[in-house]
């Protein structure tokens, strides 16, 4: 029995976040851009790569630390994207990562 919001909040939550993100265009004016010396694409597909791992199986340390690097970058680079897509399109990445790597939504 679960009995961990958080982990009642990743079961539900991120396998919808993932829905969301892989119908989701990857915003165009971002693509080859780096915003405070991060490269937006790699780090999408940094924190995609660990979040998909981490719907089929058990996430391995190596990619929690993956996640836990990027969230970092996230929160670095985030108040740097000033379009609304690009924000939320980079807010829904930060959430699946600190969901995905164990760290609850990003409102709890």
């Amino acid at each position: 029995m679960i009995t961990d919001i958080s982990e009642l909040e990743r079961n539900d939550l991120l396998p919808q976040l993932w829905g969301v993100h892989m119908k989701a265009e990857f915003p165009a004016h971002l693509r080859g851009r780096e915003v405070e010396g991060e490269d937006l694409v790699l780090l999408d597909a940094d924190v995609a790569g660990c979040v998909s791992s981490s719907l089929s199986s058990v996430l391995d340390e190596r990619r929690r630390r993956t996640l836990l690097k990027c969230i970092e970058v996230l929160e670095k680079v985030l108040p740097s994207i000033s379009d609304e897509d690009g924000t939320r399109y980079y807010e829904r990445l930060h959430e699946m990562a600190r969901l995905a790597a164990g760290l609850g939504d990003i409102d709890g």
